[in-house]
């Protein structure tokens, strides 16, 4: 996801934009229409900046934008569907570096986006950011080397609710 290449118009949605969401967001081609329809109006240039969302997590090939595709797979790892399958896609959103692994830093900036998302604004205490990645590596890291890999972390998921609701909201 993090080498995706520039399409020549991000307004545009084309029979192949539609095959790619449909296979990986289990969206019907209405849905996607739809969705993509709201995101030009709210974003008629086809990108979403800084300014208008919580978005460094969601910026799959970090070029500062968030264009439709990343999106709507964004969308899609909080909507319905096979949950390993919105696992995979939200630890390949989250491992900013592209490396195979989340960090703690990579993990710190998932959960400040989510709580920007959510209006979050107490980040003391229990509620740092950085103090819950610590503990969700602590909690998850199998292998002990302080960052996840795929494996741990949709295992982690999937064993631990508070975590994967913190991580992948509605999973």
């Amino acid at each position: 996801m993090g080498n995706r290449q520039n399409k020549e118009s991000s307004t545009d949605l084309t029979p192949q934009h539609i095959a790619v969401l449909k296979a990986n967001t289990k969206l019907n081609e209405e849905e996607i229409h739809k969705w993509h329809a709201k995101f030009i109006r709210d974003s008629p240039n086809g990108k979403l900046d800084k300014k208008t969302y919580a978005f460094d997590t969601f910026d799959a090939n970090h070029d500062g934008t968030i264009d439709f595709d990343e999106f709507l797979l964004t969308v899609a790892v909080t909507s319905g569907g096979d949950l390993s399958n919105r696992l995979d896609i939200a630890f390949d959103m989250y491992d900013i570096s592209n490396d195979g692994l989340l960090t703690e830093s990579e993990i710190t900036k998932v959960i400040t986006a989510m709580y920007d998302l959510v209006g979050e604004t107490d980040r003391s205490g229990d509620r740092d950011p950085h103090k819950r990645a610590t503990e969700i590596i602590a909690k998850l890291d199998i292998n002990h080397d302080k960052k996840l890999n795929k494996l741990e972390f949709v295992a982690g998921c999937k064993n631990d609710p508070v975590i994967r609701q913190m991580l992948v909201p509605h999973a």
